[in-house]
């Protein structure tokens, strides 16, 4: 059964650093499509960064250059270092996980995803 919990959210200020880190049970990280996702209040859900173990990732316009997703399949965790943090950052972090093609992987489109932690909260003052 694949469970996917987040810890290392908080409050931060602009600027700050900020590294989430999602442990996966069942054996997946090797083969499933992983990512991080978000949603701010008010706003639909939207697909920070996806990667494929041993592919390139695929980081949303917003995040590229301050973010940096990591896969550690030794012990089974997704880490996303979150760096430059700014206001508009603020949301609930999610972890996600589906079995899915490459090419679907790169869109990082949540309907694609299957497998969800209860997410994590964000929060970037200015």
């Amino acid at each position: 059964q694949v469970q996917l919990m987040e810890s290392g959210g908080g409050s931060v200020q602009a600027g700050g650093s900020l590294r989430l880190s999602c442990q996966v049970s069942g054996d997946i990280i090797t083969g499933y499509c992983m990512g991080w996702f978000r949603q701010a209040p008010g706003k639909e859900r939207e697909g920070v960064v996806t990667v494929q173990f041993g592919r390139a990732p695929s980081y949303a316009d917003s995040v590229r250059g301050r973010f940096a997703i990591s896969l550690d399949n030794t012990i089974n965790t997704l880490d996303l270092q979150m760096n430059s943090l700014k206001p508009e950052d603020t949301a609930r972090y999610y972890c996600a996980a589906t079995s899915t093609s490459a090419s679907n992987c790169f869109a990082r489109r949540a309907d694609q995803f299957t497998y969800w932690g209860q997410g994590i909260l964000v929060t970037v003052s200015s």
